[in-house]
């Protein structure tokens, strides 16, 4: 399937289409891949964060970026781009020649293939809290696994599973330091594990409300690197907006006839 350049960060229409056809051709909820792409981006694909490698829609830094592309790039027309990637012992991924790394990791500012991605990245993290959790999840299971790191977040959620007023600051001691306003309410207060959960469906339920009306969020600053999470770029972002308490079910009707709907209005 060729896959078209979606890059004009003002073309609000387009970039909802290009994720509409990610969540039809993936079968991941359309409306947790809208709002997570207005929370991390306000639906900018050139979007680029000041103080880390994260960049286009969804926020992809160069590795994460890398590692999805490995594992689902063939599937998706971009098997030049999957075949020249390597995985060290280390654990980090390469591109030998670097106007190909440089071709590959621009690809994070096409809205197709970051949406594609994306819900790709969604689809592996879904599978795997499922089995960890022994539950369905919903879209800030995967909200907390994209920030979090797939650790991080089966670590969290299955403690918030246990005692879900446990400290999150006792549990992410180094990310607590670097995002007090996540962690710790006004005067101190340590937020529980439930509370922080909480926040972060409000603004992910918030976000795709905002894009489906063709707002956007008020602008939020870069945050600074997180010790303990490097892959974390932008959880500041999901505090930007206010909205009603909700968390986002499992994909369902109503949210693929949303998708289709999408398509439809905005075209292929």
């Amino acid at each position: 399937m060729a896959i078209t350049s979606l890059t004009s960060a003002g073309a609000g229409g387009q970039v909802q289409s290009a994720i509409a056809r990610a969540s039809a051709r993936t079968g991941v909820d359309f409306s947790y891949l809208l709002g997570q792409a207005q929370v991390e981006s306000s639906l900018r694909p050139d979007a680029k964060a000041a103080t880390s490698s994260a960049t286009g829609l969804y926020q992809f830094i160069d590795q994460s970026w890398l590692a999805v592309m490995k594992k689902h790039g063939g599937e998706h027309g971009l098997g030049w781009a999957a075949d020249s990637i390597r995985q060290g012992e280390n654990g980090r991924f390469s591109v030998a020649d670097g106007g190909t790394r440089a071709a590959i990791l621009n690809l994070r500012t096409n809205s197709d293939v970051a949406s594609l991605m994306a819900a790709e990245h969604a689809a592996d993290n879904k599978t795997a809290l499922e089995a960890t959790l022994g539950r369905p999840v919903g879209g800030t299971d995967l909200y907390m696994a994209h920030f979090l790191g797939l650790g991080g977040a089966q670590k969290f959620l299955t403690k918030m599973a246990s005692d879900p007023q446990a400290s999150g600051a006792d549990l992410f001691p180094a990310a607590a330091g670097a995002n007090r306003s996540i962690f710790y309410a006004q005067g101190g207060r340590e937020r529980s594990l439930a509370e922080i959960y909480d926040r972060f469906a409000n603004k992910i339920e918030r976000g795709a409300q905002l894009a489906g009306g063709g707002k956007t969020l008020p602008p939020v600053a870069d945050m600074p690197a997180i010790p303990e999470m490097a892959e974390v770029s932008t959880l500041e972002r999901m505090m930007a907006a206010t909205g009603d308490q909700s968390t986002l079910l499992r994909p369902g009707p109503d949210n693929a006839r949303l998708a289709y709907l999408m398509l439809a209005t905005l075209g292929n």
